[in-house]
């Protein structure tokens, strides 16, 4: 019996081979170019507006997609309006999921991945923050590096007190780590099967970091993209919360703990 040998792209360093009732799949598994995860908590204001963006950026590029949007127990009329706007756009991929109990943004953010199956996912926050002008410009980037990382090259509306805050968790990280990232939580592109294989058990917005310094970690590259920094219509930010900064926090000392790890691993290797 003759072995058919695969590659299968999330499999680093090595050789598969199957029989031949095995059947052929693509190189990573994927069935889709491009999952876009949206994540959703009391956006009644905004949810709408951010899936009429993304289905407008996504005409203009040739890829195939979905939409897999997470509602994190709101109390609003989000997911009415979602599945309004989805029997409005059936010929689209849009997934709902309905949580009963808030989980925060970062454990949907590694359910939705699990759901998808699309070859790269993003996350789009349901704040309409990011516009059609922004997602092109950012997407098209995809192919070129392992991630694609937005940073902002100036801001529209953000207070002076939150690009303080933005510059200063930029800084804290790449002195921790060891890394020069010009910025950590602007929503990148990555490989769904890393978010899958890397995924954070975080429940804050330090989310982001984490999985940019683990990838970092094992050598993968990056491309970094400048964009507009938005700031949403309505509604208030969720990212000044306790819960984010004892988040942030324990991320600060898990990453200090893993560049302390590859120094070791360094040293007792030479």
């Amino acid at each position: 019996m003759a072995l058919t040998g695969q590659t299968i792209a999330h499999i680093d360093h090595a050789a598969v081979y199957c029989t031949p009732a095995v059947p052929p799949r693509s190189p990573d598994g994927s069935e889709l170019d491009l999952t876009l995860f949206v994540a959703c908590y009391n956006e009644e204001e905004n949810i709408v507006a951010t899936l009429e963006e993304i289905t407008a950026a996504m005409a203009e590029l040739d890829f195939s997609w979905e939409i897999i949007v997470i509602d994190d127990a709101s109390s609003d009329r989000s997911v009415s309006l979602v599945v309004q706007y989805m029997e409005g756009h059936s010929d689209s991929r849009i997934m709902l999921v309905v949580r009963e109990q808030n989980e925060g943004v970062a454990q949907n953010f590694i359910e939705a991945a699990f759901l998808g199956r699309g070859r790269y996912y993003k996350l789009v926050n349901g704040d309409n923050v990011e516009n059609r002008h922004q997602l092109v410009t950012l997407l098209s980037h995809i192919g070129e590096a392992g991630m694609v990382l937005p940073f902002h090259s100036h801001t529209l509306s953000r207070t002076r007190f939150r690009r303080l805050l933005s510059r200063l968790f930029t800084q804290m990280v790449n002195v921790i780590s060891g890394y020069s990232i010009k910025y950590y939580n602007g929503c990148g592109i990555n490989f769904r099967y890393n978010v899958m294989r890397w995924n954070t058990n975080y429940h804050g917005f330090g989310f982001q970091a984490d999985l940019i310094t683990r990838l970092l970690d094992q050598g993968k590259s990056f491309v970094e993209i400048p964009v507009v920094a938005g700031e949403r219509s309505a509604g208030t930010s969720k990212a000044l919360t306790l819960k984010n900064f004892f988040s942030v926090a324990h991320f600060f000392l898990d990453v200090g703990i893993r560049r302390a790890g590859r120094s070791f691993n360094r040293r007792k290797k030479g």
